[in-house]
């Protein structure tokens, strides 16, 4: 496989902490937290394929998890080991997989409702807590097949942060949504087909702060329900006036719940 290159951002001087963000958005919701962070560690933010100004996503294969992993290895090589892994949605998906596959290498993990959803699956086929997230993917899909980005954009954003989010969003922050969600299919299948069985998680023998928000949506909670029940050492936090996109909607009260976790690990 070729090797490429992801974009990153970089702050800090330390102990090495990378941050993963969730789909729709890149590096740039980080940057509260690095800032946060900086005066005691060093802190990457990578761009994961498609986003920001990372690679393009691959069009030759179907892209997993461990794929969006193996994009990262150099920032994870550049952070030094043991690192901290804090990840965001799907970003907190890949952190969780890439803990399990080089344990050794990570000293504690920061998530924010990691979309693990092949879990929920797993646990029973579907109807199940997946159906919301599943229609969200089938209506953007549709209004993408039909060239309306805005549309696709419109229903994966309300799926996460209600109805009419989209509408009120400001212009500035639309553009850069509606053009990655050309991508929205390929997420949704490297989430729902992801292979690593539930009970891989318990093996994680490190400190892992699990964050969710009392306002989010069934398939997330669903995930939640599940992985805080296996992580062996997991401390869960939930916010009781956030949703799912709590650390771009609230950045000061997630990145401070981060902030103290990672001072203790």
């Amino acid at each position: 496989m070729q090797h490429l290159m992801p974009f990153f951002r970089e702050a800090g001087t330390g102990p090495g902490v990378v941050c993963m963000h969730s789909n729709a958005s890149s590096s740039t919701q980080w940057r509260g937290l690095m800032e946060c962070l900086a005066p005691k560690f060093r802190v990457l933010a990578p761009d994961s394929y498609g986003a920001g100004k990372s690679p393009a996503w691959p069009t030759d294969r179907p892209v997993s998890l461990h794929d969006e992993a193996r994009l990262l290895e150099p920032i994870f090589a550049l952070a030094g080991e043991p690192v901290a892994l804090v990840g965001h949605s799907y970003g907190a998906a890949i952190a969780l997989v890439a803990a399990v596959a080089q344990p050794h290498r990570v000293r504690a993990l920061a998530l924010y409702e990691p979309t693990l959803f092949a879990l929920l699956d797993a646990e029973a086929p579907p109807p199940n807590a997946t159906d919301g997230i599943r229609a969200a993917v089938a209506r953007a899909g549709a209004a993408l097949d039909a060239g309306d980005a805005a549309r696709g954009a419109e229903c994966f954003i309300d799926y996460w942060m209600g109805t009419g989010a989209w509408a009120h969003m400001p212009e500035t922050r639309k553009g850069p949504i509606a053009s990655s969600i050309a991508n929205v299919r390929h997420w949704a299948g490297a989430l729902l087909n992801e292979p690593t069985p539930l009970q891989a998680f318990a093996a994680l023998r490190v400190p892992v702060l699990y964050m969710t928000g009392k306002n989010s949506p069934a398939s997330s909670l669903g995930v939640a329900r599940l992985l805080t029940s296996t992580l062996p050492h997991v401390e869960v936090v939930e916010f009781d006036a956030l949703g799912h996109m709590g650390p771009i909607t609230h950045p000061d009260v997630v990145n401070g719940a981060i902030s103290r976790f990672l001072e203790r690990n």
